[in-house]
């Protein structure tokens, strides 16, 4: 059996034959295994995203920022796939996030 990163490996390798629909299918797969893998969901939100799949490409990008909490770009990639979805309020909560999530970083390295 090989390792998620394998499987990551290799679904990004099928997307870039152009085979969106098979990249998303092996990363589908991989996260039904591994759940908490937030690479494979920031992935699965980009390709949904590509496939014009709004709605699970926003709820993917959701899962990689419970994830992944206190990584502000996460939230800025959020912000991105809900202007894309028309989820304009979402968007600016989640770059607000983004903001809030910077700004708590930045006073914690300075104490």
């Amino acid at each position: 059996m090989s390792t998620k990163e394998e499987a990551y490996d290799e679904a990004i390798s099928l997307q870039q034959q152009g085979k969106l629909a098979d990249a998303v299918g092996q990363l589908e797969s991989l996260v039904k295994i591994e759940p908490d893998y937030a690479l494979a969901h920031a992935a699965l939100s980009v390709f949904y995203n590509r496939l014009e799949e709004f709605d699970k490409s926003v709820e993917h990008g959701h899962r990689v920022c419970e994830l992944e909490p206190d990584d502000p770009f996460s939230f800025v990639a959020m912000s991105l796939l809900c202007q894309k979805a028309g989820r304009i309020e979402e968007a600016e909560r989640a770059l607000l996030q983004a903001r809030q999530v910077e700004f708590a970083a930045r006073r914690n390295s300075n104490d």
